[in-house]
């Protein structure tokens, strides 16, 4: 009896053991890539998630993205005397430089992207010619681009997939002529705190559900969206960080108790 009392005292400890493992185990196992693997993980996934993309966007944030992106052109705009140069980094499918394309102001819009997949979406909602082009390119070597060249540009829910942040930022502002306008469109933290918990349980459990199902199986891109925030400053050190590469009038706007954020900043 004593050893039967043992074994299933062992049991109960095992238990109480697998339990507390399942309470403080992390929502999602996924692991994200090294920064020198990043960019080339990035770039292939993205290839391979390019057909889901848009509606995955829609369905996650409630269709919701497409008045973010407003926002970004609106701003650009307000802060800048007379553009005439546009460029949308990490362009994606396009959602963004299809938005600046129709500002007819500009005499040249460009969308870059490394996704070449990406691109051919962003290619069906754009009528390219002299004026609106889409190039492949690295976000952290924008070498088609001359210093000083560029009046406004754009970048949406792209800064996080870098491999290098300040790199990025620092080629951004090499490129932008001065008084040239930075808008950026990302993750930011959550808002008051009390909410991060369901915000948290949002984003890393069900919002990968949404990109299996519009996938038709499951693929860890949309596992590695969500939890590429996790390294990816906060709104108020963004900020901090953009200041202190010599960009000035900088600012941000929360979108949803700060899921999404929009810094504008001015070199």
């Amino acid at each position: 009896m004593e050893k039967l009392h043992k074994i299933n005292k062992m049991k109960f400890a095992v238990s109480e053991k697998d339990q507390f493992m399942e309470e403080t185990t992390p929502m999602n196992q996924y692991e994200l890539p090294s920064p020198e693997k990043k960019p080339e993980y990035v770039k292939s996934n993205f290839d391979h998630i390019a057909k889901a993309y848009d509606r995955f966007n829609d369905w996650n944030s409630f269709f919701l993205h497409r008045s973010w992106k407003n926002w970004v052109v609106k701003e650009a705009l307000k802060e800048s005397s007379d553009p005439k140069i546009a460029v949308d980094l990490c362009c994606g499918t396009g959602d963004i430089t299809a938005r600046l394309s129709r500002v007819k102001s500009f005499q040249s819009v460009t969308g870059i992207d490394f996704s070449e997949n990406m691109l051919s979406y962003a290619k069906t909602k754009l009528i390219l010619d002299n004026r609106v082009k889409l190039q492949v390119g690295d976000a952290m070597n924008l070498k088609s681009l001359k210093n000083d060249s560029v009046d406004i540009l754009t970048m949406g829910f792209g800064l996080r997939n870098v491999s290098d942040l300040k790199k990025c930022l620092s080629e951004i502002k090499r490129v932008l002529k001065p008084g040239g306008v930075f808008v950026n469109l990302d993750v930011g933290r959550v808002r008051p705190k009390f909410l991060k918990y369901f915000a948290d349980f949002y984003f890393f459990k069900i919002v990968p559900i949404f990109g299996y199902l519009l996938y038709g199986s499951k693929h860890e891109m949309f596992d590695y969206l969500p939890h590429s925030a996790k390294s990816y400053p906060d709104q108020e050190n963004l900020k901090k960080i953009l200041e202190e590469l010599g960009f000035h009038s900088v600012r941000f706007t929360n979108f949803v108790f700060g899921n999404a954020v929009g810094h504008v900043a001015k070199k």
